[in-house]
């Protein structure tokens, strides 16, 4: 790795000195990624290090090869490597702080029960829970786990993913978590293209818990969705009705996490198998 990332010494002087070794140049990059959901060009890196721009390519190019950034259309953003390094914890705990006070009004809002959930998998994974006395009475945890194509949540980031991403997650049997439960890939693909027309929403009548209804929505980033929100009631209601109070408070998160509303950039029609 030294060989592959030795570099001649910056000839011209721009009144910044180069820092002497390979590591503390990578610590300069890997500084500058404040959060998980951080992208940065390679002009933006060269310039708020002072490194030469060929200079930081190479590094970024190392760091790329290494599984320490993963470089997107977007930029570059942490890779596998660093965000095993505790790095997921840090971004749920990201995720949890900017959402917190927005579950929170939405629920007071709606009077029902709402959660925050990532994708792991086939399955989601509840970040938060908020709703008073009524969320005792809906059978989720934070902590906990559902198959992500029975939730409105799961649904709601599933259909910002590529066909081919979903059959990659679904190669084998889907299984059904109650008679309304999507169980085959084609009727899975339909649901996808449908909530991708209705711009993400996503809706669930039973499929998950019997009795129960729910609205979600994605939260999506540069490259795709990291996180989703949904609003749970009685299934017999009409709970589409939330749905403009779940756009309100999706947007609010994704203001508070990229700073704007819409950071994505995947054309819906890019999905469309």
């Amino acid at each position: 790795m030294t060989s592959a990332l030795c570099l001649k010494p910056r000839s011209e002087d721009d009144g910044h000195a180069l820092p002497p070794s390979m590591m503390e140049r990578v610590t300069l990059i890997m500084d500058l990624f404040e959060r998980p959901q951080t992208h940065l060009t390679l002009e933006t890196v060269s310039r708020r290090t002072h490194l030469p721009r060929s200079t930081t390519h190479r590094i970024l190019d190392q760091l790329v090869r290494l599984d320490w950034l993963h470089h997107t259309v977007a930029g570059y953003v942490l890779g596998p490597r660093a965000l095993g390094l505790g790095g997921r914890e840090i971004g749920h705990s990201t995720l949890r702080a900017a959402a917190a006070p927005l579950l929170l009004d939405l629920a007071v809002r709606t009077k029902m029960v709402v959660h925050l959930a990532v994708l792991d998998g086939p399955d989601i994974y509840y970040l938060d829970k908020v709703g008073g006395r009524a969320a005792v009475d809906i059978p989720s945890r934070v902590g906990g786990r559902a198959f992500a194509h029975c939730t409105g949540l799961g649904k709601a980031m599933l259909a910002w993913l590529s066909p081919e991403e979903i059959d990659a997650r679904y190669e084998r049997v889907i299984e059904r978590r109650t008679p309304h439960s999507i169980g085959r890939l084609d009727l899975l693909h339909r649901e996808l293209g449908a909530i991708r027309r209705r711009n993400g929403l996503a809706v669930d009548r039973g499929e998950c818990f019997p009795a129960l209804g729910c609205v979600g929505l994605a939260v999506r980033g540069p490259e795709g969705p990291v996180a989703a929100i949904s609003v749970v009631g009685d299934g017999r209601s009409a709970i589409e009705l939330v749905a403009p109070a779940v756009v309100d408070t999706v947007r609010a998160v994704s203001k508070e996490l990229f700073g704007t509303d819409r950071p994505y950039r995947r054309d819906p029609a890019d999905l469309e198998p």
